[in-house]
């Protein structure tokens, strides 16, 4: 199967498999007697499936250069026209929505921005909470294999602040001038990493299963999590029926989202010695000690001076709701704890909304799900920032820990701060995009952090009052849409698109 799928062009596969997914909410619709949803999405599984052998015999036989550019092109596809045949069948389910609803709702899931327009999660039927999942479960997928195979050779997606240029005869080459073909690395990659997704989906969902969830909830919440996409059928972990088992389990699982390492095998020394060591488990760590304990203390306070009945249970609850939940917005998955809300009772204190935010924006790891700006940019300038402390001093020190280091110093700060730069200059765009679509200043300030990090939930959680995305205008919708694209696909990418030498080089 992998092998015929190997010699397709990668448009033809990736239409074939989201075919392919709609057959999954067709069988569920069919075992729950849902006539009109089976037949809805298996009709259109088949005529999906049509197009996409039509589209594989036009394209039989034709040369297509490898560039750079057509890559970039074909993520921005992806996730701006895809959504639009996706769309179609979440609409005819659903029957009394618009298509430009269903199309918004369809980016958010594809970009596992998790944004839903549908906030009461009776309107929706299981079977098309389980088409959302999938959906965004497929972008997970995308998004994985498109930052190693095709946004790693090009020193894009973070991997900008490692990235050095070789000199060879006088001439000065990037990374991507010594890749032979990127088609070949992506048709490599899906089928390496496609068996670990499914496989570490799988195995969440058992232990969702078996920590008492049932079947339809822990499969939307393990892809959801694999994803980071936040997706649930009951309004989030805290409704469901797994408890604080479940919460855990999820926790583990959301650590591949905050360092390839966690799923890297290319044997080079000791795994767990390289895991720990990584700049970005490193800093992940420190934020989910350092914030936690500022928030349970904040929590702690709050219930001594309403002078709350205080256990130590209840302590504990505090603190593992904080440690979860702050996990889960710094993947920018979006799960709050059920420990959570136990804690803001407990206190009084409503959510620190600034706080998810600036988690969010930090965001995971790189070549992972995760959205954000990443992990390693931060800990870049961080490392920066501390040499140059070092400087003031003992100005006549000389830095040590290696080549690499020094690059991430120098070289990876200034690519770090690059981006930081571009990515103020979105924020601000945005916002004054939903700004002119009516939205106070406030709501514009959340709606474009929870777009561009890829954090849906932010709506829900970082306002005074809750968002709703279904009450925005059309053209606040649109905005929305193009946001969470931005955000997945990152500024950055966006000026290598347009950069005319991307344009010129030809592939090799």
């Amino acid at each position: 199967m992998f092998e015929t799928l190997a010699k397709l062009p990668l448009l033809v596969t990736v239409i074939g498999l989201c075919a392919l997914a709609m057959l999954l909410p067709a069988a569920h619709a069919l075992v729950m007697e849902d006539d009109h949803v089976a037949g809805t999405f298996f009709l259109w599984s088949m005529l999906t499936l049509v197009f996409a052998l039509m589209l594989a015999i036009a394209m039989a036989g034709q040369s297509r250069l490898d560039r750079p550019r057509r890559h970039l092109i074909g993520l921005l596809f992806i996730f701006t026209v895809l959504p639009l045949l996706l769309a179609i069948p979440f609409q005819q389910a659903v029957r009394n929505t618009s298509f430009l609803n269903a199309y918004v709702e369809m980016v958010s899931s594809l970009t596992s921005t998790g944004a839903t327009l549908f906030h009461e999660p009776g309107r929706l039927s299981p079977s098309i909470h389980l088409w959302r999942a999938t959906v965004g479960w497929l972008g997970g997928l995308f998004v994985w294999v498109s930052a190693i195979a095709v946004l790693a050779p090009m020193a894009l997606g973070g991997f900008e602040v490692r990235a050095r240029r070789i000199a060879t005869q006088g001439a000065q080459i990037t990374q991507i001038e010594k890749v032979a073909d990127l088609s070949a690395r992506v048709r490599t990659y899906a089928i390496r990493l496609f068996p670990i997704y499914t496989g570490l989906t799988a195995t969440l969902w058992l232990g969702l299963i078996l920590a008492g969830e049932t079947p339809l909830i822990a499969l939307c919440h393990a892809m959801s999590t694999l994803s980071t996409s936040g997706i649930s059928p009951v309004g989030g972990v805290a409704n469901g029926a797994s408890g604080y088992g479940g919460e855990v389990m999820i926790a583990i699982f959301m650590i591949f989202a905050v360092s390839r390492l966690a799923f890297s095998r290319d044997g080079q020394g000791s795994e767990m010695a390289r895991f720990i060591h990584d700049p970005e488990v490193r800093l992940a760590t420190i934020i989910v000690v350092v914030v936690p304990l500022f928030l349970f203390a904040r929590h702690f306070m709050g219930a001594y001076e309403v002078a709350s009945e205080m256990t130590l249970w209840s302590g504990l609850a505090s603190l593992w709701g904080s440690v979860f939940t702050v996990l889960s917005f710094l993947t920018t998955n979006g799960f709050v704890s059920n420990a959570w809300n136990t804690s803001q009772a407990w206190s009084g204190l409503s959510t620190p909304g600034l706080i998810l935010m600036g988690l969010a924006l930090v965001g995971g790891g790189v070549a992972t799900t995760a959205g954000g700006a990443k992990l390693l940019r931060v800990w870049a300038l961080y490392q920066h920032g501390r040499r140059e402390l070092d400087k003031l001093v003992h100005p006549n020190s000389v830095a040590g820990s290696g080549s690499e280091a020094r690059h991430i110093r120098r070289g990876g700060a200034y690519m770090a701060w690059v981006f930081f730069m571009l990515m103020t200059l979105s924020v601000a765009v945005v916002m004054m995009a939903f700004s002119f679509t009516g939205e106070n200043f406030e709501q514009s300030v959340v709606l474009t952090v929870a777009s561009l990090t890829t954090t849906g939930q932010l709506a829900e959680l970082a306002a005074s009052e809750p968002i709703r995305y279904g009450l925005l205008s059309t053209s606040g919708k649109l905005v929305l849409s193009a946001a969470m694209v931005l955000g997945r696909l990152e500024l950055l990418a966006i000026v290598a698109l347009l950069s005319p030498d991307v344009w010129q080089r030809r592939g090799r």
